[in-house]
């Protein structure tokens, strides 16, 4: 197996070359670091490289190898963290310059859980300031581009993850989804994204400021990668303000569950924020034709998303507030969106309205099992593409592109971003899985089927080989 090859394997046949030993983890961490060297330049997808830490956690893996058998999980195998995550040691950044002398001392419990699953960590991934933005193009920082076409956007905020894990400058991705940026990054790069449910990843140590709509997740090549990886990532921790039991068995074992026939429903259409272009219906309308084909119950309906539309803006708009720094500090977008912020009863009563409107959303799924829908409402921007636009433009466009994704968040429902193929540009098209509350189980299952159905693993962007 070559360079390239090594680059492009999925995290877990990775660990499991590494037991064989068949490659070391220093060898796996150079071929990383010599293509991150290579293309980052080009790809904007981390913000900061280890080299030194990575090298040196590598190489002690390496040595560990000639005296044990006893090796976590993903023992020597090389992942991105996304810089709205603390590395003690390392700076974060949360998109925005000011804070480039910012180190933590501590890492965020998705990073101990990570480091304690023997991964070795890279760098920190590209994000859009404050992870507000599905385009990842902070002022200060090279914009992260698509690997597929790098006139487009990988999509935020978790853009440079899915971007590295596309490009081969990382074996898997951790990332994070407060409004899809776990799946819109996933949709533009042709990958796996997965946004768990509320309560399944601990925000340890930090709290919450987002009524819970803000979780960590995996961005992946396979469906068996990223069920592998919330197995990593998922558990309470002591003290967390909601959390859901171990699953049982594991997310990874649920990729080999055979499925009965579902319920699903789809729509192409997201209430009062419009329908898909035409490349999103197609992926949808695919994807259905699939599921049909696999013997599931599919009929196209779907909940009133609509009054959501209000108190989403109104929680999501207060986290830029919350952030703690200067308004000066910020660019123009969230700095409109900082000015906007109500009091802390508008606040509360929007956390309320939001939590009643999920009420009614999560009732759907009584008598659904699942739900298709498109991850944006249209095809990747291309860099830049709104940056001369005012902010209350831009936000407009925001809300319009990325409507399919906001309602998973604000009812704690897990979501999964699966590819389905390529449009017109050339650009990976995909669809989302929306499942009832905790059941991330389901989804992994039947993501396992449709990527069995319709692999897409072999396929690699030309800039990145």
């Amino acid at each position: 197996m070559n360079e390239v090859d090594l680059a492009f394997t999925p995290a877990l046949e990775l660990a499991q070359l590494i037991r064989r030993r068949e490659v070391s983890p220093l060898e796996l961490v150079k071929i990383y670091l010599e293509r991150i060297g290579q293309l980052n330049p080009q790809l904007g997808s981390y913000f900061t490289v280890t080299a030194e830490l990575a090298i040196a956690d590598a190489n002690a893996k390496t040595e560990l190898l000639t005296t044990t058998s006893e090796l976590p999980p993903f023992f020597g195998v090389p992942i991105s963290i996304k810089d709205l995550n603390a590395v003690a040691g390392v700076t974060c950044t949360y998109g925005n310059p000011a804070l480039l002398n910012n180190i933590p001392n501590y890492d965020d419990g998705v990073v101990t859980r990570i480091k304690q699953a023997g991964f070795t960590i890279l760098g920190k991934t590209a994000t859009s300031e404050l992870g507000s933005f599905p385009y990842s193009e902070p002022m200060g920082f090279p914009p992260a581009r698509n690997p597929w076409n790098l006139e487009y956007t990988p999509g935020g905020s978790s853009g440079g993850a899915a971007a590295a894990v596309a490009g081969g400058l990382c074996a898997i991705a951790q990332g994070s989804d407060g409004g899809g940026s776990i799946r819109g990054p996933a949709a533009c790069c042709g990958l796996v994204g997965l946004k768990p449910s509320r309560g399944r990843v601990s925000k340890a140590p930090v709290g919450e400021r987002l009524a819970g709509i803000a979780v960590n997740g995996p961005i992946a090549r396979t469906v068996a990668d990223a069920a592998a990886l919330l197995d990593t990532i998922s558990g309470y921790t002591t003290g967390d303000p909601y959390w859901l039991p171990d699953p049982e068995p594991s997310f990874l074992a649920a990729t080999g569950t055979k499925l009965g026939a579902l319920r699903i429903a789809f729509e192409t259409n997201i209430s009062l924020l419009g329908e898909a272009d035409a490349n999103c219906q197609q992926a949808v309308r695919q994807t259905v034709q699939l599921l049909e084909q696999l013997g599931h119950h599919v009929e196209q309906k779907s909940p009133d998303f609509s009054g959501l539309v209000e108190p989403f803006q109104i929680v999501w708009q207060a986290g830029i507030a919350a952030s703690g720094l200067p308004v000066e500090a910020l660019q123009p977008v969230n700095r409109w969106l900082f000015a906007r912020t109500g009091s802390v009863a508008q606040y509360l009563q929007a956390v309320s309205q939001m939590q009643i409107v999920a009420r009614q959303i999560v009732a759907f799924f009584d008598t659904v099992d699942v739900l298709v829908l498109p991850v944006y409402l249209h095809s990747p921007i291309r860099v830049g593409e709104w940056a001369s636009l005012s902010p209350e433009e831009t936000f407009q466009n925001i809300i319009e592109w990325v409507a399919p994704c906001p309602p998973a968040n604000a009812t704690g429902q897990p979501a999964i971003a699966i590819p389905v193929g390529f449009d017109s540009n050339g650009l990976p098209m995909s669809v989302q899985l929306i499942g009832k509350p905790a059941a991330e189980a389901t989804l992994i299952s039947l993501a396992a089927q449709l990527e069995a159905a319709n692999p897409w693993i072999h396929h690699r962007p030309a800039f990145a080989i």
